[in-house]
């Protein structure tokens, strides 16, 4: 099968960058044809990206013509839609006929601020899009994370022709049940959205940790506003626990952060190591007590949690967005009532002062993610929901319902090269 993706970048950047290569490269590796419709080179890992991606076709000047150029001359069986947010190319696309699949990996479709969350207040937003976004919320003004003005304006109206437009794709493909009900809330057809959460590969193991008297607590991740690393911060002053807490990460938030852990008197206690790569990071895994995750926007899944989980590890959690998909309180880690700081230092002292418990949740999420999150299911679910759209695409029949029953062997007919 011929797969065009689609991405705003080319190249190694974050978490829906390294979900579009990993599973490009498993597709590949399974016998499919794989193209990508993109936009500006990151500088990181274009090597790998351009030997995974065999057919690159780079965005540039009149982004419709330059998607109807890649189109005729790749001929996909699939278009697989990541990050996307020129509406140029999304209408060209829907216009061209062929199967359209989406991945939504966070809020940028339907939020005009992107993030769901209110930068001021820190509360979550539970509406659909609407014209509150423009009047009530002010979205029409946002940060401009592109470099030069501070702020850009966002149009109310493309935002809802976005939608629009997004809702004519034969599957939106999301991460949690909570990613299914904000585009269910939005409008979106409930039979042609599909929960995909992406899975983190295999962890080491024979890495576990020891649980040592030494109480690390260990948050790794950006350290932004929303990650709520300052509320991490203003919890840990009210754990009775001897600790250390080791924050691994960067970001715009990280100074403000260093000087409230200064106020805090937590400085002999936690430490900014900023980032580290992968293989270091296995080292805070071995002789970790506890994972601190402290987002307070609704993160769409938070996949350091899935892979912690792999190194048995036990997580405490803000309930916020679709992390309750995985973290089952009392079960794998605790689910905290969002932004409650006392209860957030109660659970982690809990898990300091009975490392039975702690070792046991550790395992529990292990055997969860284990069953859950099969990364090779992944993959195969993925050629699965290709060949499905295909299939419906071709025989002019309308996508088959989420969920509906369809053997392997139905889903590959004649008419797809998928890989057996």
């Amino acid at each position: 099968m011929k797969l065009l993706y689609v991405h705003e970048r080319f190249g190694a950047l974050a978490g829906a960058e390294a979900n579009a290569f990993i599973t490009a490269e498993q597709l590949a590796l399974r016998g499919h044809d794989i193209g990508i419709l993109h936009g500006p080179t990151t500088g990181k890992n274009e090597e790998g990206w351009r030997q995974v991606f065999a057919h690159p076709f780079p965005l540039e000047g009149d982004t419709a013509a330059s998607t109807r150029q890649a189109l005729a001359t790749f001929k996909p069986d699939v278009i697989y839609v990541h990050k996307m947010a020129d509406l140029k190319v999304i209408q060209t696309l829907v216009d061209s006929g062929v199967p359209l699949v989406r991945m939504v990996h966070d809020h940028d479709i339907y939020c005009m601020r992107s993030y769901k969350y209110d930068y001021f207040t820190r509360k979550i937003c539970t509406r659909a899009a609407s014209l509150y976004c423009a009047i009530g919320c002010g979205a029409c003004v946002v940060k401009n994370a592109g470099g030069g003005f501070p702020l850009k304006y966002v149009s109310y109206r493309e935002k809802k022709r976005e939608i629009a437009l997004n809702r004519r794709f034969d599957r939106m493909v999301v991460v949690t049940q909570y990613m299914r009900d904000e585009l269910l809330n939005n409008g979106f057809d409930a039979n042609r959205i599909k929960i995909h959460a992406p899975v983190p590969r295999m962890g080491d193991p024979d890495l576990r940790s020891s649980f040592s008297d030494r109480n690390l607590i260990l948050y790794a991740g950006q350290i932004i506003r929303g990650k709520g690393v300052d509320v991490l911060l203003e919890s840990l002053a009210q754990v009775k626990s001897r600790y250390e807490c080791i924050i691994l990460g960067d970001g715009n938030h990280r100074a403000y952060c260093e000087k409230l852990s200064q106020r805090l008197g937590l400085t002999d206690r936690v430490h900014f190591k900023g980032f580290v790569p992968q293989e270091e990071l296995k080292a805070y895994y071995r002789d970790c007590s506890v994972v601190a995750l402290s987002s307070v926007w609704p993160e769409p899944i938070a996949t350091i949690g899935l892979e912690v989980m792999r190194y048995a590890l036990p997580v405490v959690a803000f309930d916020a967005g679709g992390i309750k998909d995985w973290l089952i309180s009392g079960h794998n880690g605790h689910l905290v009532p969002w932004m409650d700081r006392k209860a957030y230092a109660a659970s982690l002292d809990d898990l300091l002062q009975n490392k039975d418990k702690a070792r046991r949740f550790g395992q529990n999420g292990l055997q969860l993610v284990s069953e859950r999150y099969d990364f090779s299911r992944y993959i195969g679910d993925l050629e699965m929901m290709f060949a499905e759209v295909s299939v419906a695409r071709r025989s002019d029949t309308p996508a088959r319902p989420v969920g509906s029953p369809i053997t392997r062997a139905a889903a590959l007919k004649p008419q797809t090269t998928l890989a057996t």
